[in-house]
């Protein structure tokens, strides 16, 4: 830390914390950044691949995790997958090619659902967010070509080139299959044609962001009566086995337009079925097509190559498998010891945060009180679940059949399980993301914060680290995951997870007037020669803020406190080096801002940042008082 130069940190935290490294850091050729997160990613990824490696060679103990090395070996196998070639497609192309009208598509569309076809409506199934201890079932728009709504805005220059791009790769892959020129062409007309039909009445990713906006309940004859041109009522009953007395609409405007995008389209949307099943599978095919399905995504984000076979086969199996491989990896790597002193240190935090809370000077006594109850209902997990749920013992692998009808068969399996939640209590406590994932949530139907094993590492969080070092780091992440309860979509749901307003109106009108002074404190900052969208990161830059302040203020009760730790570890964590395409593509879709943002402009909120650094008017990172923004 002797190195970094203090008149630099006085103009640009980040770069002054991470310049020599951005310096020299090189990006994969597979990826479209690195630093930070990735780092630990590529070193959790090192080890998990070599340990499934001699899994394979001695079996553990663990039917679960045995048969995720069984996929592993498979999907590894591309000797195998160059033999069978397009044999195992077929069948399923066939099967469409064969429709000549909605009523053969009816027939199908429950199963094409659950092997994970594309389909005109998106069913899932979360927790009901007005009664969130019982599992509903909701209904989205299917997704687009290119990335996100204003993509197809005429004044987006990106927009053509991008489905060019696309059109280029699905044409290639189209003949690989046995389509020839013409046929290929037609196909990727009509499914340009389809999308465009859906561009209107779907959310961009600024609308999408507001969560209030996602529940649209309707009645099962209400939603039923969107459309003639299809049976979505039989669809339901044979995806729940029953009638529901409401469906959680997510995109109204899309099942408005529905009959319309419908209606005298079938042979644009049984290109468009066609399409999207070649795009879906390509990758478990031979490696020639896995390499073209990847053109577009990688032109997108600007990698360079493919990832190698041993971790196409390794991320494959972590996405069929999370679960399994994260408890393995949080068991072996980080055990219960280091869970148990973590859990310790978000107890604490969550301390800091109701004392914050009592001393709020903007809130009224009424919703400080309700604020409080939903930080005392907070549910914790830490590490790795204490139980992996019971769909992983029905997840089979058949090493006679080929990798493209084992992963079709492993997601009916997760399919049917997933719609035979519908009605039930709501597992609160069951993960979503694996303990092996470099990442932590808070999920606000169910009211928890997540931190898995792999991020509770350095520069996050370890033993060699100061205290200051720890709460600039996994302190931060901390307090932002507990921000996310009281941010502008958190603070619509109460402590069962509940969409329920439970603040007064004067409180509610003051948190809006403080939300939009962050929206504008964001928006429109220059970076990777576009801007930022204030509106769409808005909840990522409340949960920075707080959870900043809240670390700050819980690092400076330790005895060791140092402000210069703190706000150097802070920035040391954005620490990240990407292409230009990526980071303009996350300007686009992603609710969080960049990096380099969220390192500077967020400790320039923070009065102690001035202080700790004796910064002042004319020095580059300063900033005057009544433009820092602080909400918790």
């Amino acid at each position: 830390m002797s190195t970094i130069n203090q008149n630099e940190l006085k103009n640009d935290l980040y770069e002054a914390v991470n310049g020599e490294w951005l310096k020299t850091a090189k990006i994969p050729d597979d990826k479209p950044a690195t630093g930070g997160f990735n780092d630990l990613v590529d070193d959790i990824d090192k080890k998990l691949m070599g340990d499934l490696d001699e899994l394979v060679k001695a079996p553990s103990n663990d039917s679960r995790l045995n048969e995720a090395t069984k996929l592993y070996q498979l999907a590894k196998d591309f000797d195998r997958r160059d033999r069978e070639g397009i044999t195992p497609l077929q069948d399923r192309l066939a099967k469409l090619k064969a429709m000549n009208s909605y009523d053969d598509y009816q027939k199908d569309w429950a199963t094409l659902i659950l092997e994970g076809s594309a389909s005109p409506v998106s069913f899932d199934i979360d927790a009901d967010m007005k009664n969130a201890t019982v599992y509903a079932l909701f209904a989205a728009a299917p997704g687009l070509i290119l990335p996100e709504k204003t993509y197809y805005d005429k004044d987006n220059p990106q927009g053509p080139q991008l489905l060019k791009m696309w059109s280029i790769m699905t044409k290639k892959l189209l003949q690989k299959v046995g389509y020839d020129e013409t046929e290929a062409d037609d196909l990727i007309d009509d499914t340009i044609q389809f999308d465009s039909l859906l561009v209107p009445h779907v959310k961009s990713a600024e609308e999408s962001a507001d969560y209030s906006k996602m529940y649209n309940p309707q009645s099962f004859t209400e939603f039923t009566s969107h459309t003639a041109v299809l049976d979505l009522g039989k669809v339901i009953q044979q995806l729940i086995g029953s009638e529901p007395d409401k469906i959680i609409v997510t995109e109204p405007k899309y099942f408005d337009a529905l009959d319309d995008i419908l209606k005298d389209h079938f042979e644009i949307f049984k290109s468009w079925l066609l399409v999207n099943e070649v795009l879906g599978q390509a990758g478990l095919l031979t490696d020639e097509l896995r390499t073209i399905s990847g053109e577009y995504s990688r032109a997108l984000s600007g990698s360079k190559k493919p990832v190698n076979h041993r971790k196409f086969a390794f991320y494959l199996t972590r996405g069929i498998f999370s679960q399994v491989i994260g408890d393995y990896y949080g068991r072996k790597y980080f055990g219960e010891k280091a869970k148990a002193d973590v859990t310790h240190m978000v107890k604490q935090m969550i301390e800091v945060y109701k004392n914050r809370l009592h001393d709020n000077e903007w809130l009224g006594d009424a919703t400080k009180k309700k604020a409080i109850t939903k930080l005392n209902h907070l549910g914790i997990q830490v590490g790795y679940p204490d139980s992996i749920p019971d769909i992983y013992n029905h997840l089979k692998v058949d090493l006679n059949k080929s990798l493209l009808e084992n992963v079709n068969d492993l997601g009916v399996t997760a399919n049917k399980e997933l719609f035979s939640r519908w009605n039930k209590p709501v597992d609160r406590m069951r993960w979503e993301m694996s303990a092996a994932t470099v990442n932590a949530y808070y999920h606000p139907f169910k009211n928890i914060i997540v931190f898995p094993a792999a991020i509770l590492q350095a520069p996050f969080y370890s033993l060699e680290q100061t205290s200051s070092e720890n709460y600039g780091g996994i302190g931060a992440v901390i307090a932002h995951e507990i921000s996310h309860a009281f941010d502008n979509n958190g603070a619509l749901f109460d402590e069962y997870g509940n969409l329920h307003n439970w603040w007064t109106k004067e409180d509610n009108d003051h948190f809006q007037q403080l939300a939009q002074k962050m929206i504008n404190e964001f928006n429109d900052l220059p970076f990777a020669g576009q801007k930022v969208n204030g509106k769409l990161t808005v909840s990522e830059n409340i949960a920075d803020g707080g959870g900043l302040s809240c670390a700050l203020a819980a690092a400076q009760e330790e005895r060791d406190y140092s402000g210069r730790e703190f706000f150097v570890n802070w920035a040391r964590i954005w620490r990240m080096k990407a292409t230009t395409q990526y980071m303009q593509l996350l300007l686009s879709i992603d609710v969080h801002a960049p990096n380099k943002l969220r390192a500077n402009v967020q400790a320039q909120n923070q009065d102690e940042f001035f202080k700790t650094f004796d910064i002042h008017e004319g020095d580059g990172m300063w900033k005057s008082p009544d433009e820092r923004v602080n909400i918790w």
